[in-house]
Order: structure tokens, then sequence, then C-alpha cells
């Protein structure tokens, strides 16, 4: 009688054990989606913050989350702005051949006036802790404590930021008082996370510009495919160092509230925004911007679909979920 080998054996396990894991995961989430429609079919009725649905007129929308409510609401605007910005940048770039230096006051212009939409007069605190990232790092960059003053300043006004709610005008001075009347549709705190992983990047970049590169540029050229199309790839452009002088201030906030990342990023390092303002990518075909567009316009439909059959966040916010069981509870905190 043949013997299976230990390794036949294990293999076989190995399937087994896939297979009571997919088996676990259908029924996990069947019963999850089950119990969350159920629940939001429920409770609808006595949860705050849902409104009508954009895919199914029926159906309430969960928008119970002032971010995504903020963000849904002013898609329309948004995508409108953006599609203005868009056309205003690549005019100036076609026919007046701006490069880094005038791209970067071109869009801080235009972002400028997008954040004083966003925050109103809340703008003065993000250009204010901005202006002094940017002296800490001008002043200190080149010594060998730097990253810890970098990470402990930038700590520090993050938690500032949280604790005292993106701040009253009122504490700096009765005068200041009616400042807080013009605090812009979104608050600026929240999107502030992404201008303090921008400024320890632009921090970073700084600092290792001044110390001997361990980037062999030649090396990476003969290896790099992308790079043997004559084409410039993300590493060349992240690695490749900037001159001091490159780091001007105009372009350091051009980078912090470059409009079209501002809100949802995604973060990308300093060098390699500012080597782009000068030289636009071509790693991506129109095929690919397009394809990604479609990937983010199903995104966002998915969730938008969502939120009208699942009212997790509703629950939370309406205080409803005290009177549900430990199971309920925990499907709502899973979702």
């Amino acid at each position: 009688m043949n013997q299976e080998t230990p390794p036949n054996r294990y293999a076989k396990w190995k399937q087994r054990e896939l297979l009571l894991l997919l088996l676990y995961a259908i029924a996990f989430y069947a019963y999850t989606i089950w119990k969350s429609l159920r629940l939001s079919h429920d409770h609808y009725f006595k949860l705050y913050g849902l409104a009508p649905g954009l895919l199914i007129p029926n159906r309430r929308n969960d928008v119970s989350d002032a971010q995504w409510r903020n963000f849904r609401g002013n898609l329309p605007i948004l995508s409108f702005v953006f599609a203005i910005f868009t056309v205003i940048a690549n005019g100036f770039r076609s026919f007046f051949h701006f490069k880094a230096k005038g791209m970067a006051f071109l869009w801080l212009s235009l972002s400028l006036l997008y954040l004083t939409y966003l925050h109103g007069a809340c703008v003065i605190y993000i250009l204010s802790i901005a202006t002094a990232n940017f002296l800490l790092v001008k002043v200190f960059g080149r010594t060998n404590y730097f990253p810890f003053m970098l990470w402990m300043f930038n700590i520090f006004f993050l938690l500032c930021n949280r604790i005292y709610e993106g701040y009253s005008f009122s504490i700096f001075g009765r005068q200041f008082e009616f400042l807080d009347n013009f605090r812009g549709t979104f608050r600026w705190h929240i999107c502030f996370n992404f201008v303090v992983l921008r400024m320890i990047s632009f921090g970073y970049d700084y600092h290792w510009g001044q110390l001997d590169s361990h980037f062999d540029g030649e090396k990476h050229l003969t290896r790099c495919s992308l790079c043997k199309l004559g084409k410039t790839c993300y590493v060349l452009r992240q690695e490749r160092g900037l001159s001091s002088d490159s780091c001007s201030f105009s372009l350091y906030l051009c980078y912090l509230v470059y409009a079209p990342l501002y809100l949802a990023g995604p973060i990308i390092s300093f060098n390699a925004f500012a080597s782009q303002l000068d030289m636009p990518q071509n790693t991506h075909s129109v095929k690919d911007v397009a394809r990604y567009g479609l990937r983010w316009l199903f995104s966002f439909l998915l969730m938008e679909l969502m939120t009208q059959f699942f009212y997790y966040n509703a629950f939370v916010v309406s205080g409803l979920w005290r009177e549900l069981s430990p199971v309920e509870i925990f499907i709502v905190g899973y979702g």
C-alpha cells in the first residue's frame, strides 16, 4: 500500500485549509451583509444624517459623516474647478512655455483661491504653520538632529489642531472674533493631515539633498525599463535630488496646497512633484489615465451604493448603537 509522502500530505492540508477559509469568509460576509441590511431597514426612521439617495431615489443615503457629506455635496463644483484649473495650466504651459517656477506661481495662485473657498479665513492657519515649517527646514536642514526636530514640530501641530478643533480666532483677541464667521465649507484641520505629510517630505528631501547621495543615476538608467525607453520613471524623479535654489518658498507652498491632490492625495515626494512641474510625466498614456478615471468613478458609485444600504455611521452618530446586541454592535463597528 502506497503511503503519502509528508510534502504531499502538507499540500493536501493546505488545500483543505484554503477551502475552509473560503467557506468561512463566504459565511461571515453573507451573514454580515444580511444583518446590516436588516439593521438599516428596521431602524432607519430613528437615525440621524440620512438624505435622499442619488442612485436609488426611494432609499435614504447615509451622509452623517461630515467629510463624506462635504465631498459628495461639493463634487460638482470641485469637478468644474479642477477642469478649469487643468485647462488654464495646460494653456499657460503650451502658449507661454512656463517651466517649474512659472507653473509653481500659477498653481499656487489657483490653489490659494481654491483653499479660500474651502477654508475661508482659516487659510491663515495653514500658511502660518507652513511658513514656520519652511523656516525650520531652511535653518536646521543641514544638521544631524534635524529629522527629530521635523517630526516633533509636525506632530505638535497635528495634535494641537485636533485638540483645539482648528482654533477659534477669538482666542487671539476679540478683534479677530468676526473671522470665525468665515471658516469656509470644509474643516481645515482635517485636510491638514495630508499637508503635514507633505511638509515632512519636503523636509527630508531638503535634508537628504544636503548629504552625499547614494543614488546611482547612471546605473538606474541601465536597469529601469521605463528610462530605457526615454521616459522618466517615478523613482528617478524621487531620488534625483534638487539644488537648494530649487527649494523655493513658492514651490514649497505650491507642493503643499496643490489643488488636485489637496483633499485626498495621493502623497508624492517633493522631488517628484517639483520635477513634474518642470517636465510633466510621460510614463502614463491617455488610455492609462482614462482607465484610472473609470476606476475612480466605479469606486465613487460603489461608495454611494453602499451608503444607501448600510447606515453604519448613522448608528454611531445617532447613538442608536447602545440599543443593539453585542453582535450587532460588532457588525456596525466592523462596517
